[in-house]
């Protein structure tokens, strides 16, 4: 037998050669053990896709109706639509801005949500009392046509018209129900639906807090056009509440 040294090389391509099927083999055990996961994963993914495609579909045809409206008028008409919707974006920023400044000159104690950085303050003559995190409801229109009806984040002014406790019942749109593919329930007035402290605001607002059970049970659901805060954020500054207390939303 010879005592001849094994060639290093020899050694490096035996090496590079069994690697690639160590991973194959781990691969396919993994495959075998946990089929369930990859066809889920499979159908995710498929999913994703679907939806990606659904949503440039929508934005061609978008872009498409505009350019034919567009196309339909005249140069004076373009140029005046044009002008109308700047004036509009720019009264929007005006707007926002005198929300903001009144908010900050209000004497009285107040709260301001302050709708692009998702926060909530409350304060008092320009000083900031307390911050908080919170969640907006994206803007979506609800309900079954042809009664539907499109909710969005408020701006503007709004005063609390009722504090609500978590022993108190509210009554939840039958619409809610319906966006959370679930049945929808006989009795709708539920105890404590809109979590353990919610701040009911004239016009319709809410400003609720994540509740335990219930179709707002879900974290990964916020109530369309409405806030959702920290229930212990609500606690803290339940003191400092009453009824007629101001809302800034800018």
């Amino acid at each position: 037998m010879s005592d001849a040294p094994l060639d290093p090389r020899l050694d490096s391509n035996a090496v590079e050669t069994s690697t690639p099927e160590r991973r194959r083999s781990e691969w396919a055990e993994f495959r075998h053990s946990y089929p369930g996961l990859i066809v889920t994963m499979g159908i995710a993914l498929i999913a994703l896709l679907a939806m990606d495609v659904w949503i440039m579909a929508k934005r061609r045809r978008y872009e498409a109706e505009i350019d034919r409206l567009r196309a339909a008028m005249t140069d004076f008409e373009r140029r005046r639509t044009d002008q109308i919707v700047s004036q509009e974006q720019h009264k929007l920023r005006i707007a926002i801005e005198l929300f903001k400044r009144q908010s900050r000159l209000e004497k009285g104690i107040h709260l301001s949500v302050s709708i692009d950085s998702n926060a909530m303050y409350l304060e008092r003559e320009g000083a900031l009392l307390r911050e908080m995190p919170v969640e907006i409801g994206s803007e979506r229109r609800v309900g079954v046509g042809p009664d539907t009806v499109r909710l969005a984040p408020p701006r503007g002014v709004r005063t609390i018209a009722r504090v609500l406790t978590d022993s108190e019942s509210y009554e939840l749109p039958t619409w809610v129900y319906a966006d959370q593919g679930i049945p929808t329930a006989r009795n709708r007035r539920v105890v404590g639906a809109l979590g353990p402290l919610a701040l009911l605001l004239d016009g319709g607002t809410i400003v609720y807090s994540m509740p335990s059970t219930g179709p707002l049970s879900d974290s990964g659901y916020v109530l369309p056009g409405a806030v959702r805060a920290r229930a212990e954020d609500l606690r803290a500054i339940l003191a400092n509440l009453t009824a007629g207390t101001r809302v800034y939303f800018y």
